[in-house]
């Protein structure tokens, strides 16, 4: 198993965040080498900034990922934008820590180098986050049952 230095930040005032331990769990299942992350965890209107100032996005989106290096080990930070998850998870019909789950998943495939820009790309990104949630219990989050 890869190893993991990991720390959580919380920026946000949302209630029902997962815990560290939850957090922690769900990098753990995606990692495929040694890694260092941390998440923060933010509202509104920093989710705006960053994805205003990286991306040239002016809207809250639900994950950021900031790869850092690849050497001596994968180092990166993961940004989740509480409000946006919350949101999704009502719009969606989803439980909200499975969609926490899922952007967490999806940030750290993120900071392995996936991408979801070319349908192939997106394809296989899919598939690796509906086996990695299937392991931690969670249903497919991109069936039709859990968007309806």
């Amino acid at each position: 198993m890869p190893a993991l230095d990991f720390s959580l930040q919380i920026a946000s005032n949302s209630a029902d965040l997962p815990s560290n331990a939850q957090f922690k769990r769900w990098v753990r299942a995606a990692l495929r080498v040694d890694t260092s992350v941390t998440i923060r965890i933010v509202d509104e209107a920093e989710g705006r900034q960053l994805n205003a100032d990286y991306r040239g996005k002016d809207y809250a989106t639900n994950v950021l990922t900031f790869p850092l290096t690849e050497v001596p080990v994968l180092m990166g930070d993961i940004v989740i934008c509480a409000p946006v998850v919350a949101a999704e998870s009502v719009a969606q019909h989803k439980p909200l820590l499975a969609h926490y789950a899922h952007m967490t998943v999806h940030g750290v495939l993120h900071l392995h180098g996936y991408d979801h820009e070319v349908d192939a790309q997106a394809e296989l990104m899919e598939a690796m986050e509906v086996a990695i949630l299937h392991r931690l219990g969670f249903a497919n989050p991109y069936a039709e049952s859990s968007l309806t």
